[in-house]
């Protein structure tokens, strides 16, 4: 459901507003309103897929007005590709978000209040400079969607194995070396992205996520891949391209809806090729996945 556009704030406003005195009135009865930024703030809120929702992304914030936090009927609230080091504790005060777009930005860290978001369900924080994530966070239990890609992540903490609902996580592009323990508490995950990290190993516990049906960890030094992988029954697409595989698990033809050898990233399928295979496992592939599986499996 769409809802009326309006004209989006200019930079020369927001700074305006970020530096003008803020006064709050009092409202009819007797508790404090809006101030007047703050309902210029409003007026630009729309209603978006059913979301009410405030974009300020590509306005080169420097730093958030503080009106922003004022306005408590926010569910999505877009800050995406502006010039933000840093979060207010005050975020914690929109505890109606839904929806956190935060791509783009210089962030270093992300607020421990975030924990407030009591309804967050989804969250972009990709393309900053986190290197640590708030244990808090793991408090946003109603998470579907997590995209922390493009950081310099080296791990997550443990309290984020309570995210039972998350079901898309992207760590991609970060200095990850252990897939973190939390991630295989996260029970309802179908897509996993860890491609261009620093993994050389995925632990037996792979076999936890039983839901899974994407996983991709391409571009990193794996060197072998467990045999519990192979219990993954929902698996349909298992990208391993690029990293140090010689060979393979010989139960790997228990994943049946992988269906096919794969060449473009996102295809469901094996993807495979990309890796120092020895005899016969990388002539064998040449006659495709079916060839593949008929020679792994036992006679």
């Amino acid at each position: 459901m769409g809802g009326k556009q309006s004209r989006g704030f200019s930079s020369k406003e927001l700074n305006e507003g970020s530096g003008r005195q803020r006064s709050k009135s009092s409202s009819r009865d007797g508790q404090p309103s809006l101030s007047s930024a703050a309902e210029r703030f409003r007026k630009h809120t729309t209603v978006h897929f059913g979301y009410n929702t405030l974009s300020l992304a590509m306005r080169a914030l420097v730093e958030t007005p503080s009106e922003l936090w004022e306005l408590r009927e926010v569910q999505k609230l877009n800050l995406s590709m502006n010039c933000l080091s840093s979060l207010p504790p005050a975020l914690g005060a929109l505890d109606n978000l839904v929806i956190l777009n935060l791509w783009g930005n210089n962030l270093s860290s992300l607020p421990v209040e975030i924990s407030l978001l009591k309804k967050l369900r989804v969250l972009f924080a990709c393309r900053n400079r986190l290197s640590e994530v708030p244990e808090e966070l793991g408090r946003c239990t109603r998470l579907e969607v997590l995209s922390l890609a493009n950081n310099q992540i080296t791990g997550l903490p443990n309290s984020l194995g309570a995210m039972h609902n998350l079901t898309k996580l992207n760590l991609s592009h970060n200095r990850i070396v252990h897939i973190p323990t939390c991630v295989y508490s996260m029970k309802g995950l179908v897509f996993l992205q860890l491609a261009c990290n620093r993994l050389e190993t995925i632990a037996d516990q792979i076999q936890d996520l039983v839901n899974l049906k994407i996983l991709i960890v391409e571009g990193n030094s794996i060197h072998s891949l467990p045999k519990t992988l192979c219990f993954l029954e929902s698996l349909e697409l298992l990208n391993v391209d690029f990293n140090d595989l010689q060979n393979v698990p010989v139960e790997l033809y228990l994943l049946s809806r992988l269906g096919r050898l794969a060449c473009h990233p996102m295809d469901k399928g094996l993807h495979i090729i990309h890796n120092p295979l020895l005899k016969p496992i990388k002539e064998v592939l040449q006659g495709g996945l079916s060839a593949l599986y008929n020679y792994l499996k036992p006679t």
